[in-house]
């Protein structure tokens, strides 16, 4: 008997959690799963899902608390530089996905190209995240 029955959440740090969920949603498509602030700290709790894929939440966190003052400035320097992985996309045609989200203004660092494992594409978020945008083969 298998005791996990799937991945359901995963964290991409991002730098405005309002700003990271409004990008999210208007621009892939996604849409809110929770939004709730907590504690007398303010913590802010933001999740987005793929409509086809609600069981997955994709968690808009600051860089902050656990994690400790290193490790938050790394990932902090990680987006400036636009260089932080994030999440890998599946999409049937990448290529028409390319040019669908170019239209919606998303920011693309490297256009569709053919790999061994199928056609590739590398998105930029409104956080520096890199996001992996794959046609399978």
């Amino acid at each position: 008997m298998t005791i996990i029955t799937n991945v359901s959440l995963v964290t991409v740090y991002v730098t405005d959690q309002t700003a990271a969920k409004e990008w999210y949603i208007d621009k892939l498509g996604f849409v809110e799963a929770s939004d709730v602030t907590m504690g007398d700290n303010g913590f802010r709790w933001v999740t987005v899902t793929h409509p086809n894929h609600p069981e997955l939440e994709v968690t808009l966190m600051i860089p902050g608390p656990p994690l400790d003052d290193d490790l938050a400035e790394a990932i902090r320097r990680s987006m400036a530089k636009g260089t932080h992985g994030a999440l890998g996309l599946r999409t049937d045609n990448c290529q028409k996905a390319f040019e669908e989200l170019t239209a919606k203004g998303v920011e693309f660092v490297q256009p569709p190209s053919e790999r061994p494992y199928g056609v590739e594409a590398i998105i930029r978020d409104n956080s520096g995240n890199w996001l992996v945008l794959i046609e399978a083969v």
